[in-house]
C-alpha cells in the first residue's frame, strides 16, 4: 500500500502557525484598539482641558474688566459726601460750587483710576443741580480718546422700559449689567446702578442713578488672545443665543445665532459670565484633535505591526520546533507502513516528544523482531511444506522412474535405460542440493531437464519440449523446485490425446527474471483458474503451485509470484516472476 501523498493534507506546522496567528491576531487588534481607543480619547480630553483653561482666563479677563467697572460704581455708591452734595437743597452758587469743587472732581478722578476707557452718566432726583453734558461726534461718547462723563437730571429716563425695570434695591449688591438704549447698535454695554441716601440705608432711597458705558470690544479685548490654535474661535453668545462678539474663523458672525447643530465639526467648550447672563463659548476644530489622533493612530498601527512580527516569529520558532518533531515521527510511521522498521528517532529533552519517540523506537524494535520470527516462521513452516511436497512427489516419480526401467531392461534397450538412471540420479542430487534453499538458475534448468528427460523417455514422443533460455540469466539465484510442479501439473492434468508439448522459457523483463511453462494441453475452467492460487488444498490439482507462489512471496515480497492464464481447449500459461539476485546484484 502505497503513503498518501503528503500534500493532500495541512502540515502539522502549517495549522499550529495558522492557529497562533489567529489566537496572536485578535489580541494584538484587541489590544491595538482599546490603547488608540484610550489614547484618542486622552488626545480629546487633553484638547478639551488646555481649551477650558484658555477660556477660563478668557473669563477671568472679562471678570477682571467688569469688577473694574463695578469698583468704580462702588467708589461713586457708597461715597456719602457725593451723595450729600447731589441731594443739597440750596440754588444759585452753591448747586454750581458743589459741582464744580467736588462732584465733577470726584467723578474726574474715580474715571482716572479706572482701567478702562468709559462713559459715565449720572441721573439726579436733584433739579437744582444744573444738567453738564457734552456733544460726541456720531451720537458716540466713547468715540474719543479717553473717559467722559455726562450729568442729566432723572426726568430724561423715567418712564423708560429699562429703568422702571429695574430690580427693587438691596444694598450694596443691586447692580444690572445690560444694554440700553442704542448701546446694542454702538456695540456697547452698560453697568446700571442706582445712588441712595447714604444716611438712611434702611429706606434705601434713591437720590440718583449711574449708568457706566463701556465698549463690548474693549471688554473682550482678551478674546483674540485667546485663540489656542489655527481655526478655534471664541465667541460671546447672550441670553436671546445672539452672538454678540466673536473671534478666530468660526463662519459664524455677531448678529447670527448661535446653533450647535450647525458645528459639528466642532468641538464645543462652554463657561458662564454670569454678571452678563451671557455665555462665553470656544470652538476647537476637530481637525485638530484629528491630527493627534492620526499620529496616535500611526503609532499604535506601528507599534502593533512590531507586537505582532516579534510574536509571529516566536511562533513560527515554537510550530517550527513542533513541527519537525512531529514530520519525524510522521516519517517514522510511513516508513514502519512501508515495512521498514529499522529506521529510528532521537530528541533530545524530556518532554511528550521524547517519550514518543522512545515508544516509536520499541514498537519498531519489537515489531520487527516480531516480523523476523513470522517470517522465519512462515519459511520453515514453506520448507516443511516443501518437503512433504517432495516426499510426495519422490516416491511416486521414482516409482514410475524405477517401473519405467524395469521395462527397458526387460527389453534390453540398455543405452535407453543407462540415460534415465543418469537423469534419475541428477535429478535426486540437484533436488537434494546439500540442504540449501537458494540455488542458481542454471542448476534449477538442469533439473528440469533432468526431469523432462526422464518423462521423455517413459512417454517417447507423446511429448515433445521446447526450451528458450536467455543465458544472461544462468548466473541469478532463485528457490529450488520452481519449475517442476508446473510441469508435473501439465503432465498429470493438461494431457489430451496422443500428444502433449510444452514450451519452457526463461529472460529477464523489467528488473525481474521470469519463467513461462506453456501447454497446448486441456487447459482449465475460469472457476478453478480463480482458485487455483488459493490456500493449499483448496483445489486439488493446485497445491505444487499454491506453494511455489507462496514460497515466492514469502522469499522475494508480495509483487512476485505466479500467474496463471488458461482458457479450455486452448492450454494453459504459468509465468512465475522473481527478482535479480546474485552476485553482484543488489536485494
Amino acid at each position: 500500500m502505497k503513503p498518501k501523498n503528503r500534500r493532500e493534507y495541512v502540515p502539522f506546522g502549517h495549522k499550529l502557525m495558522i492557529t497562533y496567528c489567529v489566537f496572536i491576531v485578535i489580541p494584538v487588534l484587541l489590544a491595538a484598539y482599546m490603547a488608540n481607543k484610550i489614547f484618542v480619547e486622552s488626545a480629546r480630553e487633553n484638547a478639551r482641558e488646555n481649551y477650558q483653561g484658555t477660556l477660563s482666563q478668557v473669563k477671568d479677563n472679562i471678570n477682571y474688566r467688569l469688577d473694574d467697572v463695578a469698583n468704580v460704581s462702588s467708589m461713586l455708591y457708597f461715597d456719602s459726601r457725593l451723595a450729600i452734595h447731589l441731594r443739597q437743597s440750596k440754588g444759585g452758587y452753591e448747586s454750581y460750587a458743589s459741582m464744580t469743587e467736588y462732584v465733577l472732581p470726584r467723578i474726574q478722578s474715580t474715571l482716572e483710576a479706572a482701567h478702562n476707557k468709559m462713559h459715565l452718566t449720572v441721573y439726579m432726583h436733584n433739579e437744582k443741580l444744573p444738567e453738564i453734558y457734552h456733544a460726541y461726534p456720531g451720537g458716540n461718547a466713547l468715540s474719543g480718546m479717553g473717559s467722559v462723563y455726562d450729568f442729566y437730571h432723572i426726568d430724561r429716563i423715567r418712564g423708560k422700559s429699562w429703568y422702571e425695570a429695574f430690580p427693587s434695591e438691596q444694598y450694596g449688591a443691586t447692580v444690572e449689567w445690560r444694554q440700553v438704549e442704542r448701546d446694542a447698535a454702538l456695540g456697547q454695554i452698560s453697568l446700571l446702578r442706582r445712588l441712595i441716601e447714604p444716611n438712611d440705608p434702611f429706606r434705601l432711597k434713591e437720590i440718583g442713578f449711574l449708568r457706566i458705558t463701556i465698549r463690548i470690544s474693549d471688554l473682550f479685548e482678551s478674546l483674540e488672545a485667546g485663540q489656542l490654535a489655527e481655526g478655534s474661535s471664541i465667541m460671546i453668545v447672550d441670553e436671546q443665543g445672539m452672538i454678540v462678539t466673536s473671534s478666530g474663523g468660526t463662519v459664524l458672525q455677531p448678529g447670527q445665532p448661535f446653533y450647535e447643530r450647525s458645528l459639528d465639526d466642532y468641538m464645543i467648550i462652554e463657561e458662564d459670565l454670569t454678571r452678563l447672563n451671557w455665555r462665553l463659548i470656544g470652538l476647537l476644530p476637530d481637525d485638530i484633535t484629528r491630527a493627534a489622533t492620526r499620529q496616535v493612530t500611526a503609532w499604535t498601527i506601528l507599534i502593533s505591526m512590531l507586537c505582532y512580527f516579534i510574536f509571529a516569529m516566536a511562533g513560527l520558532y515554537i510550530s517550527r520546533s513542533f513541527a519537525r518533531k512531529v514530520s519525524k515521527i510522521v516519517a517514522v510511521l510511513d516508513a514502519f507502513r512501508e515495512g521498514d522498521f529499522h529506521k529510528r528517532i532521537h530528541f533530545k529533552g524530556r518532554d511528550e516528544f521524547t517519550r514518543i519517540s522512545l515508544a516509536l523506537n520499541d514498537m519498531g524494535h519489537n515489531i520487527q523482531e516480531l516480523i523476523e520470527e513470522v517470517y522465519l516462521s512462515n519459511i520453515r513452516k514453506k520448507e516443511a511444506e516443501l518437503e512433504s511436497l517432495q516426499a510426495q512427489i519422490n516416491p511416486h516419480f521414482l516409482y514410475n522412474t524405477l517401473s519405467s526401467i524395469s521395462r527397458l531392461a526387460k527389453f534390453g534397450e540398455v543405452d535407453r535405460l543407462h540415460r534415465m538412471v543418469l537423469d534419475l540420479a541428477k535429478f535426486y542430487r540437484l533436488s537434494l542440493n546439500e540442504g540449501r534453499t537458494v540455488i542458481p538458475i542454471k542448476h534449477e534448468l538442469e533439473q528440469i531437464e533432468a526431469y523432462m528427460n526422464i518423462q521423455k523417455t517413459k512417454f517417447g514422443e507423446g511429448m515433445t519440449v521446447w526450451y528458450a533460455i536467455d543465458p544472461n540469466i544462468l548466473g541469478y539465484e532463485t528457490i529450488k523446485l520452481i519449475l517442476q510442479p508446473f510441469v508435473e501439473n501439465v503432465l498429470e492434468h493438461a494431457w489430451y490425446g496422443d500428444r502433449i508439448n510444452i514450451r519452457i522459457t526463461g529472460a529477464v523483463r523489467e528488473g525481474c527474471v521470469v519463467f513461462q511453462v506453456i501447454d497446448d494441453g486441456l487447459g482449465m475452467h475460469p472457476d478453478t483458474l480463480r482458485q487455483l492460487l488459493g490456500p493449499p488444498g483448496t483445489v486439488p490439482i493446485g497445491y505444487g503451485i499454491s506453494n511455489v507462489d507462496q514460497r515466492i512471496k514469502l522469499h522475494y515480497g508480495r509483487q512476485y509470484g505466479v500467474q496463471i492464464i488458461s482458457r479450455l481447449g486452448a492450454g494453459t500459461t504459468a509465468e512465475i516472476t522473481i527478482p535479480l539476485r546474485g552476485p553482484g546484484v543488489q536485494p
